[in-house]
């Protein structure tokens, strides 16, 4: 494929534009690292959350839908449609919380609320472990999809590929690096407006056109059970024979009742964390960092997914002889097939977006804990900004180079990546505790961290169990061990519980630590814990996750003409919307 003037015009176009960003923010994101890695705590809340959004929008991602839909309908997006309660969870939970801290890194929180050597050695193993082994891992992940994109786009080798990726890592890494998140979080904010305008021409250009037919055409040629929006619930464990997604009742229960809390992985963190907590704690106030996690739910789960669901279902009628293993390139090629000059090029800009906004996120957030909760932490506590920044700087193409190499390895650590999600089992639940119960130790961090890895390695290999039976085995066990070595272990020294407590003011299991504290600061109480607050905060979040599911299928069944049913989605959603603003201002949510 030869791109003509115009479509090389609008990429370059696109890329100065984010250079320009990235200059523009320079010299004020390099005045410390507060400003560097935070944008200096003043980041607006709708942009915080489309930089959420924009960060979580990889260029892998249309791909893994069409991918999903091509094998099990459209109900096969499940497997990360289940993720809303929890997101919810973490937006009304503890997206404040994060905000209160008043820390730069969620890392820098385990010396904050734990106390002794083995707080030391969680903060330092957690840096090197997810600042480098981790985020390099994500980075190779999104950097083969990205070249798989080139590769069926334009035909190159695999050389050709691996060059293309080092020179957009360069790109990037030296615009993040100039400017740190305030800059990154603006150039998300373009990005994602030409990610997302770029997948709604496809899907537009690609259904519209005469191969296809529009929505007619599209449920004239395709079975109607890949249209259905939920999955069916196999309660005998037996194989289904139709298209659409059939679970078990096993894997139904650890999707939507014990995945969302119980497990870690990267961008799903039970209460947030990673690049996700670093936006919260990048706003001005606490309902700020409320306001932009709801909006990043909102997006992420209800705005995007239609308009690449739409070209998947395309892609099962004009490439039905793509194998199993390659249907993701379904969305690639009718890429290539449909889209005249000048479109070509800004689907490609689009693709560059989404895949930049997440690159720039990966190395801004692991040199954040490279730097702040291990150089500046065990090595040079007394340094200079100018110092901090500098070596931040470096950090940030350090970890560019570190990645683009394990990008060529990536062949060998596919089954790592599946490894990490499955192998955090249990670790969720001590990450959900330590804000709301004095009792966790660092101890039940460190155990909850490295027993899933010892647990779902014997499931694995020595058992031979799977999904979901493997997850179950590794949670139980973890969940054992993690409680015993709490209560086999000294608490956190109660000078420093006393100090979080001071400081975030949780609520949950505190004990007196609470009622001294409520006794001492009676008017600090009232203003953030109104009576029966955690009550009306349930309220606020269920209602918050109907009305994110009820928006879903509300567009969806629209688009697909079922009127009748939209209009129930439609009232629904309102009920909710109704007992979400109810919930937040009784519990003074958006303060």
């Amino acid at each position: 494929m030869v791109l003509t003037f115009i479509d090389i015009s609008i990429i370059f176009l696109f890329l100065g534009v984010s250079l320009w960003i990235g200059t523009l923010f320079a010299k004020q994101g390099g005045e410390n690292t507060k400003n560097f890695f935070l944008g200096g705590r003043n980041l607006p809340w709708w942009l915080a959350g489309t930089s959420m959004v924009a960060t979580t929008f990889a260029a892998d991602t249309p791909l893994l839908v069409t991918e999903l839909v091509a094998k099990n309908g459209i109900s096969g997006n499940w497997v990360w449609w289940n993720g809303i309660f929890g997101g919810m969870v973490a937006t009304f939970f503890f997206a404040h919380l994060w905000r209160r801290a008043e820390i730069i890194t969620d890392l820098e929180l385990i010396e904050l609320r734990y106390s002794g050597e083995e707080a030391k050695f969680l903060r330092g193993f957690k840096a090197i472990y997810l600042g480098i082994f981790l985020n390099s891992v994500i980075i190779a992940w999104v950097n083969v999809a990205l070249g798989a994109l080139i590769k069926v786009f334009f035909g190159v080798s695999d050389n050709e590929v691996l060059l293309y990726i080092g020179l957009a890592m360069l790109f990037v890494a030296f615009y993040s690096g100039l400017s740190g998140l305030l800059g990154v979080a603006m150039t998300d904010f373009l990005q994602f407006i030409v990610a997302m305008g770029g997948t709604i021409i496809l899907a537009f250009v690609v259904v519209g056109s005469e191969k296809v037919g529009g929505i007619a055409g599209l449920q004239k040629n395709i079975p109607a059970e890949m249209f259905n929006f939920l999955p069916n619930l196999n309660f005998n464990n037996i194989e289904n024979a139709s298209k659409v997604f059939s679970i078990s009742l096993g894997t139904f229960l650890a999707y939507i009742g014990f995945q969302w809390w119980a497990s870690w992985y990267p961008g799903s963190e039970p209460g947030g964390g990673g690049y996700i907590a670093q936006r919260m704690m990048s706003v001005k106030t606490e309902g700020d960092a409320v306001k932009a996690t709801l909006l990043f739910q909102m997006a992420h789960y209800v705005l995007r997914p239609l308009p690449w669901i739409l070209v998947a279902l395309a892609s099962i009628m004009l490439y039905p002889e793509l194998p199993d293993a390659d249907k993701k390139l379904g969305y690639v090629r009718a890429m290539k097939d449909f889209l005249p000059e000048g479109l070509r090029g800004l689907l490609l800009a689009s693709f560059l977006a989404a895949y930049m906004s997440t690159i720039s996120t990966q190395l801004n957030w692991g040199a954040s804990y490279l730097i702040n909760d291990f150089y500046q932490r065990f090595f040079v506590p007394d340094a200079s900004s100018k110092q901090l920044v500098f070596a931040s700087r470096v950090c940030t193409a350090l970890l560019m180079l570190i990645s683009w190499g394990v990008t060529t390895q990536i062949q060998t650590l596919t089954s790592a990546f599946e490894f990490m999600i499955e192998a955090g089992a249990g670790l969720g639940a001590v990450l959900i505790l330590r804000w709301y119960w004095w009792r966790i130790n660092a101890w039940s961090e460190i155990s909850a961290t490295l027993a899933p890895l010892v647990f779902y390695a014997i499931s694995k290999f020595y058992l031979g169990l799977e999904f979901p039976n493997s997850f179950f085995f590794t949670l139980g066990l973890t969940t054992f061990v993690w409680v015993l070595v709490m209560y086999l272990t000294p608490p956190t020294n109660r000078e420093q519980l006393e100090f979080f407590y001071k400081r975030v003011q949780p609520e949950g299991f505190w004990g007196n630590f609470k009622e001294n504290f409520e006794k001492n600061n009676p008017e600090i109480n009232t203003k953030n814990n109104p009576k029966n607050r955690l009550l009306y905060v349930f309220l606020a979040t269920i209602s918050a996750t109907m009305l994110a599911y009820s928006l879903l299928f509300f567009f969806g069944k629209m688009l697909f003409g079922e009127y009748t049913t939209a209009l129930y989605c439609a009232l629904w959603a309102c009920a909710n919307l109704f007992l979400l603003n109810f919930g937040a201002k009784k519990a003074k949510i958006w303060k």
